[in-house]
């Protein structure tokens, strides 16, 4: 009973190793030798879709609104 139990899981087991080791190999190949992809920046003060929105990152907007406020220290804030 264990014995054939054995030989289901080699029939599956093994089929399914090849494949994810060729997968793999492909995928290696293709970070290699692929052509060098760069990301786009993820800084939200560097797209132009938030600028034209009107959105900054955090720190630009506190120090905007530091410069607005009649004290340098108390921010006005928003409900």
């Amino acid at each position: 009973m264990w014995l054939q139990i054995y030989e289901i899981m080699l029939k599956l087991v093994l089929p399914c190793l090849v494949i994810v080791a060729i997968a793999l190999f492909f995928l290696c190949i293709g970070i290699l030798f692929g052509r060098r992809h760069t990301f786009r920046s993820q800084h939200i003060g560097q797209s132009s879709a938030m600028r034209k929105r009107g959105i900054h990152c955090v720190q630009s907007m506190d120090a905007m609104e530091r410069k607005e406020a009649d004290n340098a220290r108390k921010v006005k804030e928003r409900i």
